[in-house]
């Protein structure tokens, strides 16, 4: 089977790379020849890579606006000319090449994100072509997976189609030190990429107001530049309190941040199960949440609409018995396993 759309194996970019990094080890445990497409700047000499798992890497544009595309066309087309059963196929923008693995025999699962031509980041071309590209998905996919129920609804009412819900998944608490030299459950904490959509423009206009009794700590960028990532650099050197640490690739750190927050603000208004959100339930973060559906839907009926005061040993629970990547990988597997069936 092939993995493609994300920036490789193992990588630490976002959830799609989160999900796969968690989830072909488990594949290759139960027996699969498992191929992740990548992209050459996304590779890294990981001490935990599974050398089970096939890396390979194509040739693409790298921009904010191609590299999905182009990186996907090529990931597609070597899939083919090598051989592959089955593709799990990441993002509705790689629905323009689910007509060529169709036509060469390639059955697909494909995990349709969250409803990208809604985001802010995206001029009137890219959502054009987030939505052909879904409804290509819808016509073309053999299986659609959401990451969210509230995603699942969207997509049989607007597109006909029903999906598989698979969540992402989050690791409990491990005990970790606190990290930096920061005091346990005395700063506040926000871990997002910097588009409007996750409402980092209105957090940082209150770092400034909240820098004057409380430590902060951002976590993020959007690899870019921009309005956004200036802003925190000024906070991070006008604040003694602030720290802006970018994109962090370090999990035990970032895992360690969410575990001793005092509060976890989490301000992403788009999208289905958000990876960030489900981490900082499992770790029993204090969490401030947009209220949204998709919200909502992750830190579920008992949760206040808005805040959780203290960490919730509920949350926490909940976050074991859903948004565990055993339960995750499970799902996957049992996904990809029914097209080889159907297919015999």
């Amino acid at each position: 089977m092939a993995v493609i759309g994300t920036r490789g194996y193992p990588s630490y970019y976002g959830g799609f790379e989160t999900a796969v990094r968690r989830l072909v080890p488990s594949l290759a445990d139960w027996g699969w020849d498992v191929t992740v497409y990548g992209r050459n700047a996304a590779q890294k000499d990981d001490p935990e890579r599974d050398p089970r798992v096939t890396v390979r890497q194509t040739r693409g544009i790298e921009s904010k606006a191609l590299s999905t595309l182009t990186y996907g066309f090529t990931s597609s087309a070597d899939a083919i000319v090598r051989g592959t059963d089955v593709a799990l196929v990441m993002n509705v923008a790689n629905g323009f090449w689910l007509p060529l693995l169709r036509l060469r025999g390639v059955r697909t699962v494909v995990n349709v994100d969250g409803i990208e031509w809604e985001r802010a980041k995206w001029g009137k071309l890219a959502r054009a072509v987030f939505r052909a590209g879904a409804w290509l998905t819808a016509k073309f996919a053999d299986t659609i997976v959401v990451d969210a129920e509230a995603i699942g609804d969207y997509w049989r009412k607007k597109f006909g189609r029903e999906s598989v819900f698979i969540p992402y998944g989050g690791d409990l608490g491990a005990g970790l030190e606190v990290p930096l030299g920061l005091q346990h459950r005395r700063y506040v904490l926000v871990v997002a990429r910097f588009v409007p959509e996750n409402t980092i423009a209105e957090f940082l206009e209150a770092a400034e107001i909240l820098a004057g009794e409380h430590d902060i700590v951002i976590v993020g960028s959007n690899g870019y530049g921009g309005e956004l990532e200036q802003r925190a650099g000024q906070l991070d050197d006008g604040h003694e309190k602030v720290r802006w640490l970018g994109h962090l690739s370090d999990d035990r750190l970032l895992h360690a941040l969410w575990e001793h927050a005092g509060v976890y603000f989490h301000g992403h208004s788009v999208g289905g199960t958000n990876p960030a959100l489900v981490q900082a339930m499992a770790l029993g973060a204090p969490t401030v949440a947009l209220d949204t559906v998709y919200n909502r839907e992750v830190l579920g009926p008992d949760h206040n609409a808005f805040v959780a005061a203290e960490p919730s040993e509920l949350g926490t629970e909940r976050a074991r018995r859903r948004y565990s990547w055993r339960s995750v990988s499970e799902g996957y597997e049992a996904a990809l396993r029914q097209l080889l069936v159907k297919e015999k």
